[in-house]
């Protein structure tokens, strides 16, 4: 499958099937990555080592891809953190990619309702992420202020919870985010 580079997505996108990532799909899931990031000015350009790393260590709850014309175009990752107050079953959501190509047409808006979807139907608790609050809180994530990830100005990490409490105290992800 050596059709990843440059999907060639064009206005406006079609459905793409979105479904949990294979074997086969690890090196473009890989390569996917590295190109959604590039030059991009909130990148470490560790995005695609994470998700490797994650893989290795078994923690991906959640892996999805959305391809087109068979070549993966979109990937999600969310993988469990901990939190200092002891409260489970919380998740944290990223790293997202989308192709450059494929940008701006809505595919990385399904990867994120998919991703929550599936989440929500596991019975988890609730979801983290860090990013632009501009976008993720079209999706029901909120800052909320007893729930902290030091670092980051406060505004840009936000959680999204599934049921009626949320925890307070200091999140932390995986090593693999380290």
């Amino acid at each position: 499958m050596e059709k990843q580079e440059n999907a060639g997505c064009t206005p406006p996108a079609p459905a793409m099937p979105i479904r949990p990532e294979t074997p086969a799909d690890t090196q473009a899931i890989f390569a996917l990555t590295e190109r959604a990031f590039a030059g991009h000015p909130h990148s470490s350009g560790t995005e695609p080592h994470i998700v490797s790393a994650l893989r290795a260590a078994d923690a991906l709850t959640l892996s999805l891809v959305a391809e087109l014309d068979g070549a993966i175009v979109g990937h999600v990752a969310i993988s469990p953190v901990t939190i200092s107050d002891g409260t489970a079953d919380w998740y944290g959501l990223g790293p997202i990619s989308v192709d450059p190509a494929c940008q701006g047409r809505g595919l990385g808006s399904d990867l994120m309702r998919t991703s929550l979807e599936r989440l929500a139907a596991l019975g988890v608790a609730g979801c983290v992420v860090l990013g632009d609050p501009g976008y993720y809180t079209g999706f029901g994530f909120q800052v909320k202020p007893g729930l902290v990830y030091p670092g980051p100005p406060a505004e840009y990490f936000m959680a999204l919870g599934f049921g009626a409490s949320h925890p307070e105290g200091r999140v932390t992800y995986h090593a693999a985010f380290a």
